[in-house]
């Protein structure tokens, strides 16, 4: 098994009164992350899994007389999958208040349900974390550095879900299964989409256009949507962790673009999966997207990993200048020019510092990656 990082982080929460709430992608090692920390061995742990009938009915709609009757002497309670079971925020809500020695961990696929039904009842009762793919940081210290780097181009094509890292050369057929099985899954369940085909359309055309700014207008165009419905399903596709959004950021200056925004996928493999293209970097067009989308990934993994807590932007004016990642930490800007070719200068506008004075800025090349998403700096 590969050590994850998020392991440390629940054990840290563990004991001080508040239900852990893992959220992630399917197939990101939930389950397995679980079972090591509490394995079902251990005395005092009960596990039940959402998928099941009968654990539905058991914690739907439960009675504080239940649930006390059911879990006995448990102190560790962990249910995994826990989106499928209905109102299952009010019944940790009433687990943590009656029984308050025992330890709640939950995990879910999926936020879309999940958010919706555990956000509010569990305010001030909770810690949520994330788990993502595995991390180009976790691979190193599983490892060691110097092969990471080695795999480095391998990892921009393939990405880092942990079944395609633990099994090299079946990584095209495992990946396209993963699309097929698992990516509109919880979307299609939850949301009633009444045209899968045209958010198949809408993902692929978001998956061509990764590192540069989207229109909801152009986008419903070529999908026949409206732009309303097409920011409700990137919307849904953010949510269930396939995709996510990065504004613009927008102060000080009157020819800075306002309401822009990109669209990075949580994962290159899965991207590369939706546009059926695993060609190596010599044979692409993409390589600076690819490059682009990797490195937002792999930085919001380390702030993620660390508890850094940041506003995340890219900047970009009506004449055309621009940066690609832009962090705000304890009201500091931090701006960073991503670049896979080192040898094509690369420079952060003057404009942007002197709007922004105190800012800090920096390029990031395959050449300092680690000063990035391993040092934080």
């Amino acid at each position: 098994m590969i050590p994850r990082k998020t392991a440390d982080i629940i054990k840290a929460r563990l004991g001080r009164g508040k239900a852990i709430i893992v959220l992630g992608p399917r197939q990101v090692g939930k389950t397995t992350l679980m079972k090591s920390l509490f394995p079902q061995s251990q005395e005092g742990t009960r596990w039940f899994v959402g998928d099941d009938s009968d654990t539905r009915t058991l914690f739907s709609n439960a009675t504080s007389t239940k649930l006390g009757t059911l879990l006995g002497k448990t102190t560790t309670l962990v249910i995994d999958e826990a989106q499928r079971i209905e109102n299952i925020g009010l019944t940790i809500k009433l687990i943590i208040d009656t029984l308050p020695g025992l330890q709640v961990v939950v995990t879910g696929s999926s936020a879309l349900e999940l958010s919706n039904t555990i956000n509010e009842p569990l305010t001030g009762r909770k810690f949520e974390l994330n788990l993502f793919g595995v991390s180009f940081g976790e691979m190193a210290r599983h490892s060691n550095l110097l092969e990471e780097r080695r795999l480095l181009e391998h990892r921009l094509i393939f990405g880092y879900y942990p079944e395609i890292v633990t099994h090299p050369g079946e990584e095209q057929e495992l990946l396209n299964n993963l699309c097929a099985s698992y990516l509109y899954k919880d979307i299609l369940a939850y949301q009633q989409i009444k045209k899968p085909l045209v958010l198949e359309k809408l993902i692929q055309c978001l998956a061509l256009q990764v590192g540069s700014e989207v229109s909801y207008r152009e986008l419903g165009q070529m999908c026949g949507l409206d732009p309303v419905t097409v920011e409700r399903y990137i919307d849904l596709l953010e949510k269930a962790f396939v995709l996510f959004r990065l504004p613009a950021l927008s102060r000080n200056m009157r020819n800075e673009i306002k309401q822009g925004r990109k669209v990075y996928f949580y994962d290159n493999g899965i991207r590369n999966a939706i546009i059926k293209n695993f060609n190596p970097l010599s044979l692409r067009q993409d390589s600076g997207a690819l490059w682009e989308n990797f490195c937002i990934v792999e930085r919001m993994k380390w702030l993620h990993h660390e508890m850094k807590f940041a506003n995340r932007f890219f900047w970009r004016t009506h004449a055309q200048q621009e940066i690609d990642y832009i962090e705000e930490r304890d009201g500091k800007l931090f701006a960073f020019e991503i670049k896979w070719n080192s040898r094509k200068r690369a420079v952060v506008p003057k404009s942007f510092s002197d709007a922004y004075p105190g800012s800090e800025a920096a390029v990031i090349t395959p050449e300092n990656l680690e000063a990035f998403i391993l040092d934080g700096q």
